[in-house]
């Protein structure tokens, strides 16, 4: 194993976990914010897959580059990790893909390919004709890789460090499950005083991937992506991913679109913060109630008032001002999320 330059930066940060009085009143209990936004990349997804870059980096070829598909998240992910490991970096998006984001990855020194019309066929792309035909080429997951979760499991130490309350619950929002998988491997490899935290996994109607997999019984693949929240628009999530949510501290649930996008303003008002609507599905679950159905099922008002719930706040780029007005207008009513 080799090691990097001393001079390179890790990819991601340690990022801090608050107490959200506004959510918390809104829910019911104590609700912390671990503000994942506030990653390099403006997502969570700096940790895993600037985790596998770094583990690919450190074994000591100079010439490494590193491929990556992708129309978003996991991109700028790539591009600020490559930037970080002083190491280059090519970033194919699918034809779809806005100007806006072409120009954010090539601000942060990716190079730039637009091929396919989707991102299934970017991917094909990237393994079969970059990756195949360089020798020092490394693909870059998205989500599905064991570097990956390892990346995403950051979080729970740092949680630990952070809460001086037990952690009851632990929400996020589920695309592939990269986060999902990172989240449970890390509750696993450490010790709980008591009952280790619930973990919900929320998604959005149309690309509940993972929710139609337990409805079926078995692992599937969506047909099709219909939601509007792109970033979760994975029609088949990871084998790990339907192996973990047989645990039995995890719940799998599924909020609307309206309910997501709503959230994002809401959240944007009582966090003055702005996330995209995927991560708005976790925001959704907390501002709905859905979460005192599950992990507070059959607990009184003043029970369920103690508990210590954590949501991952995501991030992500797929957000503006202008975008917020538009969900205002097109979602608020359609959904029971105040605003």
């Amino acid at each position: 194993m080799g090691s990097l330059s001393a001079d390179a930066t890790l990819p991601w940060v340690k990022t801090p976990c608050v107490f959200s009085p506004q959510v918390s009143r809104a829910v019911g209990c104590n609700i912390y914010l671990k503000l994942d936004n506030l990653q390099p990349s403006g997502s969570f997804k700096s940790r895993g897959i600037g985790n596998l870059m770094t583990r690919a980096a450190a074994r000591g070829n100079p010439d490494i580059h590193f491929y990556c598909a992708s129309g978003g998240n996991a991109g700028l992910a790539c591009a600020t990790s490559a930037l970080a490991l002083k190491r280059p970096c090519t970033v194919v998006v699918p034809v779809t893909t806005s100007p806006f984001m072409k120009n954010k990855l090539i601000q942060l020194g990716a190079e730039v390919q637009q091929v396919g019309k989707n991102l299934y066929t970017a991917t094909q792309y990237v393994v079969d004709e970059l990756v195949a035909k360089d020798p020092n080429g490394v693909f870059v997951p998205p989500f599905d890789h064991p570097d990956v979760w390892d990346g995403a499991a950051t979080i729970l130490p740092e949680l630990r460090d952070q809460m001086e309350v037990p952690i009851d619950g632990i929400v996020c929002s589920v695309g592939g499950g990269g986060l999902f998988n990172g989240l449970m491997q890390g509750i696993e490899a450490l010790p709980w005083d008591g009952p280790k935290p619930e973990v919900v996994a929320v998604e959005t109607d149309g690309a509940d991937s993972l929710n139609a997999c337990l409805r079926a019984g078995q692992h599937i693949t969506l047909p099709e992506i219909t939601s509007i929240a792109v970033s979760l628009g994975c029609s088949r999530v990871s084998e790990q991913t339907w192996k973990w949510a047989h645990y039995p501290n995890t719940h799998s649930l599924v909020v609307s679109d309206a309910d997501a996008a709503i959230s994002c303003v809401r959240f944007a008002d009582d966090a003055r913060l702005l996330v995209e609507v995927s991560c708005g599905a976790a925001l959704a679950a907390a501002y709905k109630g859905d979460l005192r159905a599950t992990v507070g099922k059959g607990l009184s008002d003043a029970e369920w008032a103690q508990k210590n719930i954590v949501l991952i706040v995501c991030g992500g780029s797929g957000v503006s001002l202008q975008l917020l007005d538009r969900y205002v207008e097109e979602y608020a009513a359609h959904t029971s999320i105040k605003v």
